[in-house]
């Protein structure tokens, strides 16, 4: 899958968890996945616990999250 259409998965709307980025509308905040990919949980274990998601919504997080971290500077947050 493209990385447009991966990222087309990605939204926010001021109204769904206070505009944080969510997986289609879903209500699944991408920092919440990233946090449970990051504890270690399979993305078939995510799966399923959260029948709603599919594998292309992981690969989305993941995705965001690597173009996030492309800026110049993240020293604030590993610090």
């Amino acid at each position: 899958m493209p990385d447009t259409s991966l990222l087309d998965r990605i939204t926010m709307d001021p109204a769904i968890c206070h505009g944080k980025p969510i997986i289609r509308g879903l209500r699944y905040p991408v920092e919440n996945v990233l946090e449970l990919l990051a504890s270690g949980m399979t993305n078939d274990e995510i799966l399923s616990d959260y029948e709603d998601l599919e594998p292309e919504d992981l690969q989305a997080c993941l995705l965001y999250a690597a173009r996030l971290a492309s800026v110049k500077s993240v020293s604030s947050l590993v610090a």
